[in-house]
């Protein structure tokens, strides 16, 4: 790709958000009934391409199950409320009592509590319990502490999440880097490992043995990464340079690594354009967070929000559109795109002639917003 010069001393590269872009339809359609959405990370089939953000205002255990249910994957973050109380509903209700903004001393408060160990189990056995695929979340910097904690809980999947997420974290202290490739390789479980935004990053963390990354730095509603630390990349390229990661990997190993977009979306349209920059899934974190079943009543924050040192994320709300089924499968009573993802994604795979998700990743993407030229 072309770099563009900023001065004598410094050129870059042009990123594209998923705004920028859009799907250019083929030379024939076909019916939405026959749009195949499913899709396959390691033994475990889905048939939707979604995963809710392991935050505390968008997956609760209720909403986990309620999205296995409606064919898609629930993450639980194994530091949140959850696992803090062994009953948040009110301090879910004190949250959702805020004023959106940058609220990194009240939610420091509710997270005050000490995560208990034996609430990860109780949290990953309810769900086993109603016969849906448990997976969880946890941070990098935790990973190793709540590792036997975890694995004792026998999740389906691990998600390690971070804001920026390496292969290999170094440390100046005394303690042991965090060795993502041999931490993934010596567990039994599944993993998926990220966030990260660029082709070599992607590539490293793909090289760990891990089962997907997820791509996206700072693309969300909740995150103020780019403005904190000037940390970015716009969605569409960030994907799309992971795609090109996984072809490589894949020539390297034989090995399909899954890219899932993490943030970022906020339509049925975003998430279309996201599987044609090449993501298998995505996460979703505020489109969920509208549902009536959310645990804050519309609240969502990231992790990251309330940071002891240096909060990167605010406190924010959405409208309740209505039940989880209803955003995600419709009916919709609206066109702005908000509900009804999966319709949406089946309908744009339709009239651009596509049956599956694989054959959606091969339509042609023309730039429409900043960049693009007459």
């Amino acid at each position: 790709m072309a770099e563009i010069e900023i001065g004598l001393g410094k050129s870059a590269r042009q990123g594209y958000s998923l705004e920028d872009v859009a799907i250019v339809p083929s030379r024939r359609t076909r019916s939405a009934d026959e749009a195949d959405l499913s899709w396959q990370i390691d033994a475990y089939q889905f048939e939707i391409p979604v995963i809710s953000s392991p935050m505390d205002g968008v997956t609760s255990p209720g909403v986990a199950i309620e999205m296995d249910r409606l064919g898609g994957l629930g993450a639980l973050h194994v530091e949140g409320l959850w696992t803090r109380y062994e009953d948040p509903t009110a301090v879910l209700e004190r949250v959702a009592q805020l004023e959106p903004g940058d609220r990194a001393v009240e939610l420091r408060e509710v997270y005050s509590a000490p995560v208990d160990p034996d609430l990860i189990g109780l949290r990953v056995q309810q769900i086993r319990d109603a016969g849906a695929i448990a997976a969880v979340a946890v941070s990098p910097g935790s990973t190793e502490t709540l590792l036997p904690h975890i694995t004792a809980a026998d999740p389906h999947l691990l998600l390690i999440q971070g804001t920026v997420t390496s292969a290999e974290h170094v440390t100046s202290t005394e303690s042991d880097p965090l060795d993502l490739k041999y931490l993934v390789r010596r567990l039994d479980v599944p993993v998926i490992v990220g966030g990260c935004a660029s082709y070599q990053a992607a590539l490293h963390l793909m090289r760990t043995g891990a089962a997907g990354v997820l791509v996206g730095v700072g693309p969300g509603i909740t995150s103020r990464t780019n403005a904190v630390l000037g940390v970015a990349n716009p969605q569409a390229t960030a994907i799309a340079d992971a795609r090109a990661a996984r072809m490589r990997h894949l020539d390297e190993t034989g090995v399909h690594c899954h890219v899932i977009a993490d943030g970022g979306m906020a339509t049925g349209g975003d998430i279309a354009k996201a599987v044609v920059c090449g993501a298998d899934a995505v996460m979703l974190g505020s489109p969920l967070a509208a549902a009536e079943e959310s645990p804050a009543g519309g609240a969502v924050w990231s992790m990251s929000a309330f940071h002891a040192e240096l909060p990167r994320g605010v406190l924010t709300r959405v409208e309740t559109l209505g039940p989880l089924e209803r955003v995600l499968n419709g009916p919709s009573d609206h066109s702005d795109g908000h509900t009804n993802l999966m319709g949406a994604l089946r309908k744009a795979m339709a009239v651009c002639g596509y049956e599956s998700m694989k054959d959606l990743q091969k339509a042609e993407l023309v730039i429409t917003g900043r960049g693009a030229t007459s």
